[in-house]
């Protein structure tokens, strides 16, 4: 299958380059001990979900477009899309790759041809060429709008930005809309002693795309987790998770497939030594079909989290030109109502979905409607060592799927804004020299033309939501993280400067629907063990009171106390005692 890469291809390939200096700078560097970069404690990623949506009661199905294509005189638009499930809403409203008869752009007077384009390299490209041919030209002109991963956009938007920061502000790139999500199909795949013990982890290999939305699960998975992430790809840190580069999604399933060894300059106590070591691919972070091929032709890998989980990290961000943006205002609006209302049919008709499947495989030129269709929907099958495995998962929006992204919804929870400011603020962090810097949420998101729609079209914003049913306990952990809130003295009462732990459990909650909440309650062995899981019962209620009060559901969180049975440290000690008075938050099944 075609890669799908899905950071900016130019950053990727300068990254290459600059990679390839060093690497050589390493093989003549003299042997001696030296200063090496530091594994990275994470910290906690705190990402929000959006529930699953549809239509309900008497909705009506829509007539299924022509074949034929239209020709109705509208705006004429150039798509570049990523082979991605996440698209149904597009395939389905366009007719096929290029607008048909009786399609929802054809209604809408829109032509548009989508053009599948894996390599955002080209994609950016694409967008600045265009840019500067609308300047030159605006009324002959087609635009040009790209779809990419929302996590992977502050590198995009970084390196967009600048090259078309010479045409002036008008012409700067915006988001304004998301058609869908990854579901499921982007993950971390490891052994399954990781999902048992985590900390099993530590001094093992991920194969990924170095910077990239699925190397965002692993950040995400090893934070939670309170793991620490080697980020620099040529040595060796025992003590963190290290990272092999893969050159596109497809090559970090083919390293683990093919047994792939390199060796690696061992990092000890933040120095980089002579001595090296031998390593393999222990996991992969990567998405469909990846994952498909990694079950079929070697198998031993399971799902260590991924984006069913946590479901707001992969929104389909829609981009364009600010200036073609507001010179058609109406034919923007249009084409977000004509998607919200593909979503909706994509969701509640099974006709609809396979239609979008149909499409899929035309535009994508590969596979069949049955292919993408399985994996949209998502599958567990056996690999070749007989264990199950989970493999695709995507999800089409409606209009209240897309407000609730970008904080338009009943919570007034923007979660675009904290995915895109969590991932940029991460790989800033972890790679100064590569993305030292990346645009502000506010400049390249554009809300007005949804904040439109809404407005004026309020029948649109019918799709329900998909109510959980959560288990009574938590039986499975994906993540655990202990938090040292601040009681008072033999008190449930919550200090005041531990608000802002609180408010970051909040956001961590918030990940996926599809997670129960576990606010587990411990304390030192100093007082009677009676009065001692007392108190831990309650200072784990006071934190579920707090997190009700902010708007989770009761049935999501699970409060209990273990008193002091439970010690993580020496109860001999001052400090073993103040690590053993903690809150444990778990996200689980």
């Amino acid at each position: 299958m075609a890669v799908k890469i899905k950071t900016s291809g130019k950053v990727v390939m300068i990254l290459v380059v600059l990679a390839t200096i060093f690497a050589a700078k390493v093989g003549w560097w003299d042997k001696r001990p030296r200063e090496a970069k530091q594994s990275q404690e994470i910290g906690r990623v705190a990402l929000p979900d959006a529930p699953e949506a549809s239509l309900a009661g008497q909705a009506m199905m829509l007539p299924l477009p022509a074949p034929k294509e239209s020709v109705n005189g509208g705006t004429k638009i150039v798509w570049k899309i990523m082979a991605w499930n996440s698209q149904f809403p597009l395939m389905y409203a366009n007719g096929g790759a290029v607008t048909t008869q009786g399609s929802l752009l054809d209604k809408a007077k829109l032509q548009v041809d989508i053009s599948r384009q894996d390599d955002c390299f080209k994609s950016l490209a694409d967008i600045v060429k265009f840019a500067q041919d609308y300047k030159d030209h605006p009324n002959s002109t087609p635009g040009v709008f790209a779809s990419f991963m929302g996590d992977g956009m502050p590198a995009f938007f970084a390196s967009l930005s600048k090259e078309l920061e010479p045409l002036g502000p008008e012409y700067q790139p915006i988001a304004f809309y998301a058609m869908g999500k990854s579901y499921g199909e982007d993950q971390l795949m490891g052994p399954a002693d990781w999902k048992k013990n985590p900390s099993s982890a530590l001094g093992k290999t991920v194969a990924c795309v170095l910077r990239d939305g699925d190397m965002n699960i692993l950040l995400k998975w090893a934070g939670d987790n309170n793991l620490r992430v080697n980020p620099d790809e040529t040595t060796f840190d025992k003590n963190a998770i290290n990272l092999i580069a893969a050159a596109d999604f497809l090559d970090a399933g083919n390293k683990y497939i093919s047994g792939y060894k390199e060796k690696r300059k061992i990092v000890e106590n933040g120095k980089k030594l002579s001595e090296e070591v031998t390593v393999g691919v222990d996991a992969v972070a990567t998405w469909t079909p990846c994952d498909v091929n990694i079950a079929q032709k070697k198998g031993g890998l399971v799902t260590i989290a991924n984006t069913k989980q946590y479901a707001s990290q992969m929104p389909n961000i829609t981009i364009t030109i600010k200036k073609f943006a507001y010179d058609h205002r109406t034919d923007i609006e249009n084409l977000i109502m004509a998607l919200s209302q593909a979503g909706d049919q994509v969701r509640s008709f099974k006709e609809a979905k396979a239609f979008a499947a149909n499409v899929s495989a035309k535009v994508y030129n590969e596979q069949s409607g049955d292919y993408w269709l399985k994996y949209y929907n998502g599958v567990t099958e056996n690999d070749m060592q007989g264990v199950p495995v989970t493999l695709g998962g995507s999800m089409a929006f409606n209009l209240q799927d897309a407000a609730n992204m970008f904080g338009l919804g009943k919570d007034g929870i923007d979660r675009y804004k904290i995915v895109y400011t969590t991932f940029g603020d991460i790989l800033s962090k972890m790679y100064p020299e590569y993305m030292a810097t990346y645009p502000q949420y506010s400049v390249v998101v554009d809300k007005s033309f949804l904040v439109s729609v809404i407005a004026n079209h309020g029948e649109l914003m019918e799709g329900k939501a998909l109510q959980v049913a959560y288990s009574n306990e938590i039986t499975s952990e994906v993540s655990s993280k202990s938090y040292q809130i601040q009681f008072e003295t033999g008190s449930a009462s919550i200090k005041p400067e531990s608000y802002r732990l609180l408010d970051e459990i909040l956001q961590s909650s918030v990940v996926a629907e599809g997670l129960k909440v576990g606010v587990y309650g411990h304390t030192d062995n100093v007082g009677g063990a009676q009065s001692n899981q007392a108190l831990s019962e309650a200072r784990a209620n006071s934190v579920k009171s707090y997190l009700l009060s902010k708007g989770l559901s009761s049935q999501r969180i699970e409060a209990k106390g273990f008193g002091p049975s439970n010690p993580i440290a020496d109860n001999a000690t001052a400090a073993g005692r103040a690590q053993n008075r903690r809150v444990q938050i778990v996200l689980g099944e």
